[in-house]
């Protein structure tokens, strides 16, 4: 649960900018480029925290970077908060995007290797429901402190949005010590003594002691071999395509543009200031009840059939949203605003049902042992600097043609996903990962070309 708080900052921090960007446009006098910008400085913060964190991870233990990033959160919320010019305000929010980054990289990691095997995935599923957590306490925070705070986008309301990450933050730094390191990082650098004795105190059996040092050799011993293995290779090809593609789509949905200007998406679709915050509120419920009713079939309906559903939301809901745009431009009311909540409620729901659970779960399983960790690097990258490029583009696309052809282009491209799951995306619910890549037909043979140069 501690490790899972970092998941909850991890989704507070990347959303809580939505209440607060119209007023920082408002008080330094940004263009809508400029404003896209500043918001995208946290992502890509983000993008470089899930490069570099892994190594560190690895050197000087998963719980020593953990610290680093609560500092990170710490830091980048106080600065942020007292940030006396926009050119401050970015560099705060860089720092805390790169905690947002090696969180998204070392949560999941520490959190899988203390949980003993048969309760891995409900506890790492922990971290993902925090973060769906964190971005409806995101929202329901800027709508408090709007409501409480003088000053609304004038004055001082949009400092205490950003610096109110403090408290979770300093609450993750405090309950850390009572955290172990991992058994596996422990045993990785030779300290099995420690690894057993740190196993022991997690598991409830002996043996869940013994599977969870039984596994922790074999994961050693892949991973010396894997260290071996060439990543970029014509057999790993569709692999990697598969990741970047579902990486591209998941963001070309629009889903990171319109977390991060919900409210100023409903307020320029005709809602007063004050609805448009609790409206943001009903988008994080619906995204936190959606991605949990997808968490609890994925392993039933299996992986296409969720992207299936979620891709037919998308293409319902971002038409529905780009005819709104369209109909009313020019003079938008409280009948438009309503209309416009309701096609977002019905995106997000489409998200969190399929995307938002599929792809972390689908990218860790199509890529074999051996480079399944790179394999997941690519995604991430991928994923985020598709994110960083979505919202830096989303607010001069609205202010120079409107909402309409910004939900429009959303649209076109999730006609391509759902092509894309109809003829390409292969299914991999029930299937072992020992036998994935006998089902995907690749190719093990380190001697084939590179991929760089196959293309």
């Amino acid at each position: 649960m501690v490790a899972a708080v970092g998941g909850l900052i991890f989704g507070f921090d990347t959303t809580v900018i939505s209440g607060a960007e119209k007023a920082i446009q408002h008080q330094f006098g940004l263009s809508d480029t400029k404003l896209g910008f500043m918001v995208t400085t946290a992502l890509i913060g983000t993008i470089v925290g899930a490069l570099v964190a892994g190594k560190p991870a690895d050197r000087y233990g998963r719980k020593k970077v953990l610290y680093v990033i609560g500092a990170l959160y710490v830091v980048g919320a106080i600065g942020s908060a007292l940030a006396s010019d926009v050119s401050v305000l970015m560099v705060f929010r860089f720092l805390g995007g790169l905690g947002v980054g090696a969180s998204s990289v070392c949560a999941p990691i520490y959190t899988a290797e203390v949980a003993p095997p048969a309760q891995r995935g409900k506890l790492v599923g922990l971290v993902q429901f925090n973060i769906v957590l964190g971005i409806l306490v995101a929202y329901a925070s800027n709508a408090i402190i709007r409501a409480v705070v003088h000053g609304g986008d004038d004055g001082s309301a949009w400092r205490w949005m950003l610096g109110v990450m403090v408290v979770p933050a300093a609450a993750f730094l405090l309950l850390l010590p009572s955290v172990p390191e991992t058994p596996r990082w422990l045993a990785a650098n030779g300290q099995w003594d420690a690894a057993r004795a740190t196993s022991e105190q997690l598991c409830s059996t002996q043996q869940e002691v013994d599977a969870q040092m039984a596994e922790i050799r074999q994961s050693l011993a892949e991973q010396s071999v894997s260290a071996k293995s060439p990543f970029f290779t014509r057999g790993h090809r569709k692999v990697i395509l598969l990741a970047m593609a579902i990486a591209f789509f998941n963001q070309m949905s629009g889903i990171n543009a319109i977390l991060y200007y919900a409210p100023k998406v409903m307020q320029d679709a005709g809602a007063s200031d004050n609805a448009s915050y609790l409206m943001s509120i009903a988008v994080g419920a619906m995204n936190l009840v959606a991605t949990m009713a997808a968490l609890t079939v994925i392993d039933k309906l299996g992986r296409r059939k969720l992207m299936l559903v979620g891709s037919i939301g998308y293409l319902i809901s971002l038409g529905f949203l780009s005819a709104v745009m369209f109909r009313y431009e020019g003079h938008f009311n409280s009948t438009s605003s309503v209309l416009v909540l309701l096609g977002l409620m019905v995106f997000i729901a489409a998200h969190a049902f399929g995307q938002g659970a599929v792809i972390w779960v689908f990218i860790s399983e199509i890529f074999p042992n051996r480079i399944r960790g790179r394999g997941q690097s690519l995604g991430s990258l991928t994923h985020w600097t598709w994110a960083a490029i979505t919202t830096f583009a989303f607010p001069p696309i609205i202010g120079a043609l409107g909402g309409g052809v910004a939900f429009l282009i959303f649209f076109i491209v999730m006609v391509g996903q759902l092509i894309w799951v109809l003829r390409v995306m292969p299914e991999t619910k029930g299937i072992p990962l020992e036998e994935m890549e006998d089902r995907l037909g690749l190719s093990s043979d380190s001697k084939h070309a590179t991929f760089a140069k196959s293309a």
